[in-house]
């Protein structure tokens, strides 16, 4: 599957997501005496909308993390990851926030293109039923009704990288495209099991949707949600700027981590489904969680190559890829922050 007909996990929920920056982006933010000079503008191509997900980027104008390193910051909008990677191939964007699957299918592709930068090392997908259901591991999976939010989302693709760990394959289930209001046709009956992801379940549960069994992907696999990708011609060009980018956002993903709530509280402000502080709150705190390195001892942005190259050799033994891939030389953690 290329990129250019392949959407994240959360593609329908950027389904609408125009092309244009978000308001702030790309606009000149006054800088005190007491701030370096500018040394450069970067664009982030985004897989969504601005949402809460992200307020440590959206809370620029507000807090200054990429200010204080002499960076303009602009944040370009699109409809999943491998929108944000097509945005960034084009030159729209310099950096492409995207998920792991969308990478190596552009990889696969013979996309030249580095990952720098692992922004959520945890995985974040999950697999619903309901507790009477009987279904407990993935192995209860087979035979079943599996809810999807489409055949080309994320929530298919962790599905059959479950099925792939117990010796199942996709032709074992009957999957179901469901859209994203997928936990009524598991209310309903319509399916026995519903794939989601972490803050999809917590809107479940907050609507109501009752005892379930959750399985958690990263349980059997935990291979990175997102991370930083660039082309690789642009890596000498542009070393200094992405270093000074990459400090930047680990420092604003530190704060969103200490200061849950102040960030809750800027989400109202910033982000266009930020309009209640305790949903904003609940769902920057997965991302606070899912934003901690895999291996002890790592700080933020560290890569854990070996459960990449585990996804992405299972993401080949699916069919999902061609070619083998390896990952440490796809892979660049000289830029990483030393301090």
């Amino acid at each position: 599957m290329s990129t250019s007909r392949h959407l994240s996990r959360r593609a329908l929920l950027a389904a609408s997501a125009g092309l244009a920056a978000a308001p702030w982006a790309g606009m000149a933010l006054a800088q005190p005496s007491t701030q370096p000079p500018v040394r450069g503008k970067v664009t982030v191509a985004g897989w969504s909308k601005p949402i809460s997900e992200i307020t440590n980027l959206l809370a620029e104008p507000d807090k200054g993390f990429f200010r204080a390193q002499g960076l303009e910051l602009a944040y370009l909008p699109g409809a999943g990851g491998g929108d944000a990677l097509r945005n960034t191939l084009s030159g729209q964007a310099d950096v492409a926030f995207t998920d792991p699957g969308s990478f190596f299918m552009a990889l696969d592709k013979g996309e030249r293109l580095t990952a720098i930068y692992d922004i959520y090392p945890q995985n974040v997908f999950n697999v619903v039923s309901l507790q009477s259901s009987g279904i407990r591991t993935p192995a209860d999976l087979k035979g079943k009704r599996i809810g999807v939010y489409s055949l080309s989302s994320g929530t298919r693709q962790n599905l059959l990288v479950l099925l792939h760990q117990a010796g199942l394959k996709e032709s074992d289930v009957t999957i179901v495209v469901t859209g994203l209001l997928n936990f009524a046709p598991l209310l309903q009956g319509q399916v026995d099991a519903t794939a989601a992801t972490d803050t999809g379940l917590a809107v479940g549960r907050r609507r109501g949707i009752g005892a379930v069994n959750v399985m958690q992907v990263r349980d059997y696999l935990n291979v990175s949600s997102d991370l930083y990708v660039v082309r690789q011609e642009v890596l000498p060009q542009k070393k200094a700027l992405l270093q000074a980018f990459l400090k930047a956002y680990r420092d604003s993903a530190a704060w969103m981590i200490a200061q849950p709530d102040e960030a809750a509280a800027l989400a109202v402000k910033h982000a266009i489904d930020g309009t209640q502080p305790d949903v904003n709150l609940e769902v920057i705190r997965l991302r606070n969680a899912a934003a901690q390195p895999s291996l002890p001892g790592q700080p933020l942005g560290a890569f854990n190559l070996e459960s990449l190259q585990q996804a992405a050799d299972a993401y080949r033994a699916l069919g999902l890829v061609q070619r083998p891939i390896r990952v440490a030389d796809v892979v660049d953690t000289r830029l990483l922050p030393s301090a």
